[in-house]
């Protein structure tokens, strides 16, 4: 008895532990801010309200469950022990077969319905339709397969229960069956396979294209760093070595492309114009997270890397399709980063090509005249303001340019 107690004591200590592991992971992955990847709010009383019911309710399932075996298993042995007949537990276990197939097939359509409207946005980018694409293909096919299977597994567990008035059919082996059930897999995988390997080289294509938009984008803890390139078009190098208060970034001022970069404080995209986006990280790892987008990238510190992508949808579009005027495309970090992980958010707007030439045209420079006397650069001088003129003295004089040219003229 004292092995027993020990083992149960064991089993209820780890189940414990378990869910304290599990309950710290959401924990740990909930947005502290309360926003969802729509740009709406939540409730997290609720959300947490929900899962503590839910699960509470799952193990006052499970103890009614066991208490009706006990149940069902005394009764049966008072049975016996009266030289009765006893239960007919393979009835009872085709039933229980039958009943977990119906509320299971039920719980897959409520999980279908309901938590499948929480997917991801619509595709606002070329290649995201294309992966959208390749997800409902897999979810339809996977689905297909899931439904026959379980009617099959739990259907025939109930029609075929052990009787007495019929004997099991020993069936050791069947070549047409081992190849049907292999053929068919083989085949469905390969169209799978097949069809994300194009979609994969269609969203990893890194062409040069004439005309890409070239944005450095750095990670820190706990806020993104946005760098657009000047008039010329190109950003300059950067170098950790150089980063201070002043040069965030490290950018490094030999290289005279760097001069007439831009800083912003908001990821301003023009719509259908191919974007790179130079990924850099200076502490931990962070992740590039645009999911109206369908883009995600790891930012590592040391192993710089970029993203391409074209946006197809402004935020203007986007807030008529969803009915809300203040919608807005967000930037996250989609790795666990510390403390201020949720407030790794940025605003992203796509705009048309007029739009972002006249909001970058009000950007200010990443060279600021302080960081200009850190690196003991010269500043640039103001501009110098043109001489007053009389204006009795300019009168006189186009009166005479007049005369010259009446005088020239005749």
């Amino acid at each position: 008895m004292g092995f027993k107690r020990l083992i149960h004591s064991k089993k209820i200590i780890s189940l414990s532990a378990a869910f304290l592991l599990f309950g710290t992971n959401l924990l740990m992955a909930q947005n502290t801010g309360g926003t969802a990847i729509d740009g709406s709010t939540t409730d997290k009383s609720v959300m947490w309200g929900s899962v503590g019911y839910y699960v509470l309710l799952f193990l006052v399932g499970c103890l009614c469950v066991a208490i009706l075996g006990k149940i069902l298993r005394v009764y049966d042995l008072t049975q016996k022990m009266q030289g009765k007949k006893g239960l007919n537990w393979n009835n009872i276990m085709g039933i229980i077969c039958l009943i977990f197939l119906i509320v299971g097939m039920y719980g897959a359509y409520w999980s279908l319905t309901v938590q499948g409207s929480m997917k991801l946005p619509e595709a606002a980018s070329v290649h995201g339709v294309a992966i959208d694409d390749m997800f409902d293909v897999t979810t339809i096919l996977t689905l297909i397969v899931f439904v026959i299977t379980q009617v099959l597994l739990f259907g025939f567990a109930f029609y075929y229960r052990g009787s007495e008035k019929r004997k099991a059919y020993y069936l050791p082996h069947n070549n047409t069956i081992e190849k049907i059930w292999t053929i068919i897999p083989a085949i469905v995988l390969t169209i799978l396979v097949v069809f994300g390997f194009f979609t994969w080289q269609k969203v990893m294509d890194y062409t040069e294209v004439k005309g890409d938009l070239n944005i450095d984008i750095t990670g820190h803890q706990f806020a993104w760093e946005l760098r657009y390139p000047g008039p010329d078009g190109k950003l300059g190098a950067v170098n950790y070595t150089l980063s201070s208060p002043l040069n965030i970034l490290g950018v490094d001022f030999k290289d005279r492309n760097s001069f007439d970069d831009l800083k912003a404080d908001t990821l301003v995209l023009p719509v259908n114009k191919s974007i790179r986006l130079n990924i850099h990280a200076q502490d931990v790892i962070h992740s590039v997270f645009l999911p109206h987008f369908r883009a995600q990238l790891n930012a590592v510190p040391g192993l710089p890397t970029f993203f391409k992508f074209t946006p197809t949808i402004t935020t203007a579009q986007m807030r008529a399709k969803t009915d809300n005027p203040n919608f807005e495309y967000t930037l996250y970090c989609n790795k666990i980063c510390g403390g201020g992980h949720y407030n790794m958010q940025k605003v992203v707007r796509v705009v048309t090509q007029a739009e972002y030439q006249d909001w970058i045209a009000k950007q200010k420079p990443y060279l600021t005249d302080k960081l200009r006397e850190e690196l003991k650069l010269p500043v640039t001088p103001a501009p110098t303001p043109a001489p007053a003129v009389d204006t009795t003295v300019k009168t006189a004089a186009a009166k005479r340019l007049s005369s010259n040219r009446l005088a020239l003229n005749n």
